[in-house]
């Protein structure tokens, strides 16, 4: 029996809230309730595309970076909590991210 049963039988009545999704099998990123900021920039004249506020661990949003750039077949670091697509990749990237589960807001033009 686990706590939630065991609070189950202490309290009836209650209704229990809602949890974020969390790390699972099909799911292996830690999905926030924040949105990631996807911004579009031009640095040197060349045009990229930076998301941002990501609020887990570090080495998922680095698997998620490098998903990124073999879906979109683009270069691109992680950096600072960043990471960075070279293109103007918006769109696709607000799609791969909403089907995921992800919010995105998009910023800027």
């Amino acid at each position: 029996m686990d706590l939630k049963d065991q609070l189950k039988n202490l309290f009836p009545e209650h209704e229990s809230e809602e949890t974020p999704v969390e790390k699972t099998a099909d799911n292996p990123i830690w999905l926030q309730d924040d949105p990631i900021i996807c911004k579009y920039e031009k640095r040197k004249g060349k045009p990229i595309t930076i998301l941002e506020g990501y609020t887990g661990a570090d080495e998922d949003f680095k698997k998620l970076a490098k998903e990124l750039k073999t879906k979109l077949s683009v270069g691109g670091s992680f950096k600072d909590g960043k990471i960075i697509i070279q293109g103007d990749y918006r769109d696709k990237i607000m799609t791969i991210l909403k089907d995921k589960g992800f919010s995105v807001k998009r910023v800027g033009g």
